[in-house]
């Protein structure tokens, strides 16, 4: 299959930085898109792919999976997307098609498992695939977004993985006007959380830690914070939520949190991947048929109606925009939470 190569950002070994390297890209089939990329969103994923934190990180590896940017070419077969048109691209960028899964437009439960934007196998050419943090990609016109044109695109660039991460359980759980819900973290996931559902037509609580969140969480859309380590507080909200959007990326006491669920509530992990310690106390969840749930990403069309939304209510992640160069000294920072509420790669500077 015809190659071409483009400027990326990648590293060649887990305890590498990443630097400046040279990948390739297919050349466009019929249903290709091609993208020049303007903006790339920074996720915890990329840092845990890059070092490799999950295992089975492939190198050279190039991260990036919340893609903004013009299209620069079509195949010939392509009918949704013309040269010059704003274009986006998430976490994924092929699926089998076939499965039940993908039949229900549920492809990031694919059950042949998606193409990962990195780290995965690109079914067509069957080498590994490069993700945003590059010049150029070159992506199935299925898996390829519109993007509304009164949007900052480098804002958008965070609601392809951050922002569908907590619309997907939203919509799922079917989160509507005088829904209660409660989102646990205030980090990138959790600051869309709170934007999503309030522009639903949610009463929103943040649940923290710190007292320190709460000037931010109202400035975002939260009616309420609640001090998770204050029993009184705690207490105070039993029963209440109808969904509770829980971000928070390490192992943790869910039991305060699935007492304040309603009846037929569901608390649902979107940030944590593992055993749960301590575990669950099942009579509260009996006794009230309460829920503990996971969600993963979202589907194409559903991103799409997430962008839609976006669009139509002026939602767009906050963000704090860095070059390139930098990306090693973000990861860094990411690590102590130091980012409000999302880096996002200015790819002018990698082309310069």
């Amino acid at each position: 299959m015809a190659t071409f190569s483009v400027k990326a950002f990648g590293t060649p070994a887990r305890d590498a930085d990443l630097k400046l390297m040279t990948v390739d890209r297919r050349e466009t089939t019929p249903q290709d898109v091609e993208i020049d990329i303007l903006y790339c969103g920074v996720c915890h994923s990329d840092l845990h792919t890059a070092r490799n934190d999950w295992g089975g990180t492939k190198y050279p590896a190039v991260p990036g999976h919340e893609i903004v940017g013009r299209v620069t070419k079509v195949g010939a077969a392509v009918s949704k997307f013309k040269v010059g048109d704003l274009a986006a691209v998430g976490c994924m960028v092929d699926s089998c098609g076939t499965c039940e899964s993908c039949q229900q437009d549920l492809e990031q439960y694919c059950k042949n498992g998606f193409t990962g934007t990195y780290n995965g196998k690109d079914r067509h050419s069957g080498t590994q695939t490069f993700g945003g943090y590059s010049e150029k990609v070159v992506v199935d016109e299925r898996f390829v977004l519109k993007v509304p044109e009164n949007l900052d695109l480098a804002a958008v660039a965070p609601l392809l993985c951050a922002g569908i991460t907590t619309w997907s359980p939203l919509r799922h759980w079917n989160v509507r006007e005088g829904s209660k819900v409660a989102v646990v973290g205030l980090g990138g996931l959790g600051h869309m959380a709170i934007k999503l559902a309030k522009g639903l037509g949610a009463e929103v609580t943040l649940f923290s830690r710190t007292e320190s969140k709460t000037e931010d969480a109202k400035l975002l859309g939260a009616d309420h914070v609640v001090i998770s380590t204050k029993e009184e507080q705690m207490q105070a909200v039993r029963g209440k939520f109808d969904v509770i959007i829980d971000t928070v990326p390490y192992a943790h006491d869910l039991n305060p949190y699935t007492a304040t669920l309603g009846i037929n509530g569901t608390l649902v992990l979107v940030g944590y991947l593992g055993p749960l310690e301590p575990s669950l106390h099942t009579v509260p969840m009996i006794m009230g048929r309460k829920s503990v749930a996971g969600s993963l990403i979202g589907g194409i069309a559903e991103t799409q109606e997430l962008l839609d939304f976006c669009g139509k209510h002026n939602i767009v992640s906050d963000i704090e925009l860095i070059k390139m160069q930098d990306i090693n000294e973000a990861y860094e920072r990411m690590l102590k939470s130091d980012v409000r509420y999302r880096f996002v790669v200015d790819m002018a500077s990698l082309k310069a």
